[in-house]
């Protein structure tokens, strides 16, 4: 079973969170502080990470920070705070997906099992499968599903789940305009909720990234009131 890492200054919460998780038959990681999470983390990532905000030393804002600078792991957080500024923010770090605190048990293992899903084809080769016919090749971007790689010009993009799944929906088929409603469907379960700033974030995240390398970066299409599209080469 999976491995999930829980980072929260509230023994409660790693206490009750740990118990739900285990019983589902996950591998539990607790750690209640960021800083303490951080070293673990990068020396041996879990499968996913549920990080509360608001934590002394090391925030999870800045523990995802510092994770995103070499990972892609998923990451949920767990937020008390009600201003949309942390939400947005978050997404726009790299964060998956956000649980308010109360949360109900429900919810969160909800989540973690869509997220662990859409996280499945990080693993789809480790059967030995070689790339072939999956692999998505549009101009200069190389999309390889299988193996959960990106590269541009043939240097490596690093890209979390979702960002991969929303690439992938736009990169399959050039000039075909998907809506925001039909991208939250190629990279979230249906039964998450999310809203279309969420959708937004993570286009502007995948925009960034591939600036990065290229700053004529402009294969991503907005269609204002529409949705967006991949430019077809």
């Amino acid at each position: 079973m999976a491995t999930i890492a829980l980072v929260d200054d509230d023994q409660n919460i790693l206490t009750s969170v740990s118990i739900l998780l285990e019983n589902e038959g996950y591998n539990i990681r607790t750690y209640n502080d960021g800083a303490a999470a951080l070293t673990a983390l990068t020396a041996e990532p879990p499968d996913l990470a549920i990080f509360d905000i608001k934590m002394p030393r090391m925030d999870g804002m800045e523990l995802l920070r510092r994770l995103r600078q070499q990972s892609s792991l998923p990451v949920i957080f767990l937020t008390s705070k009600d201003e949309e500024i942390d939400e947005v923010l978050g997404l726009h770090m790299g964060a998956d997906d956000f649980i308010r605190k109360p949360f109900s048990q429900r919810l969160l293992l909800e989540r973690v099992r869509a997220i662990l899903r859409r996280g499945e084809i990080v693993n789809a080769s480790e059967d030995g499968a070689e790339g072939g016919a999956d692999v998505i090749a549009r101009g200069k971007l190389t999309l390889d599903p299988l193996r959960h790689a990106c590269s541009w010009e043939g240097k490596p993009v690093t890209l979390t789940v979702t960002e991969f799944l929303i690439l992938q929906a736009l990169a399959q088929r050039p000039g075909y305009v998907k809506s925001r409603d039909q991208l939250m469907d190629a990279a979230y379960d249906d039964q998450i909720y999310v809203d279309d700033r969420t959708i937004d974030s993570h286009i502007k995240r995948l925009r960034k990234k591939f600036k990065a390398i290229d700053n004529d970066y402009d294969s991503i299409e907005t269609l204002y009131g529409v949705g967006y599209r991949y430019r077809e080469a």
